[in-house]
């Protein structure tokens, strides 16, 4: 009970401030939403895109799955991708991952079962299509990292072969698809990989690592 009324004073004390920045700050919302961005992300609770962005209200249109996974069978997330493209008109979808990602490790170590087991199963292809390199990883940290990264350029080119997003190409639609992670020890988005309607898909690389290992990020420091 006590950390529910902590959330609702604190949503008091957000909206005080706002309005007394501008007064008129919620009448406007109302008017409708225009945001230029729709943000694919995880749902670990750590991963907040409003607040690693400074975004404010109307500014991210959000979908987040655990790993951050496109899968066309999802309607929940193909109707989210529809409405965005097509009604809001965003210009720029990022689908981004994040250090350390529980959903990833999972993919990778085992352990699931359930919906949660079913639902890895597009993290699991990942691996399987690039098991040479996340197995060739000096340990767990840089394996389960080494994956994140592989999985966002992934679901990014898979988030481009979608009817919607290849649609708006073949309109010339102003869209860009960005491939970034969050890392969580720095508090810093690193961009991997990007997609317009001029990209091939076919000859996407596997991005360069950003990442660091906890030693390699050390040895820097020294």
């Amino acid at each position: 009970m006590r950390e529910s009324k902590q959330l609702l004073l604190a949503n008091k004390a957000w909206a005080a401030e706002l309005t007394d920045e501008n007064k008129d700050f919620f009448r406007r919302q109302i008017a409708g939403q225009r945001p230029k961005f729709l943000w694919i992300g995880c749902s670990d609770s750590r991963v907040a895109p409003e607040q690693m962005t400074q975004a404010a209200p109307g500014a991210l249109f959000l979908h987040r799955n655990i790993a951050n996974l496109v899968n066309p069978g999802d309607l929940n997330l193909m109707s989210v991708l529809q409405f965005a493209v097509d009604v809001l008109e965003v210009s720029n979808i990022v689908v981004c991952g994040h250090h350390s990602c529980g959903g990833i490790r999972a993919a990778l170590t085992g352990g699931t079962t359930g919906a949660v087991d079913d639902w890895l199963d597009g993290a699991r292809q990942v691996l399987h299509n690039h098991a040479d390199e996340i197995h060739s990883q000096p340990n767990e940290e840089a394996q389960v990292n080494r994956l994140v990264e592989i999985n966002v350029c992934d679901q990014l080119v898979k988030l481009a072969g979608t009817e919607t997003v290849q649609k708006a190409f073949a309109a010339e639609k102003n869209l860009t698809l960005h491939g970034w992670v969050y890392d969580i020890r720095d508090g810093l988005l690193k961009p991997l990989q990007k997609i317009n309607r001029t990209t091939d898909l076919s000859q996407i690389d596997r991005p360069e690592r950003v990442l660091l290992s906890t030693a390699e990020l050390e040895a820097e420091v020294i």
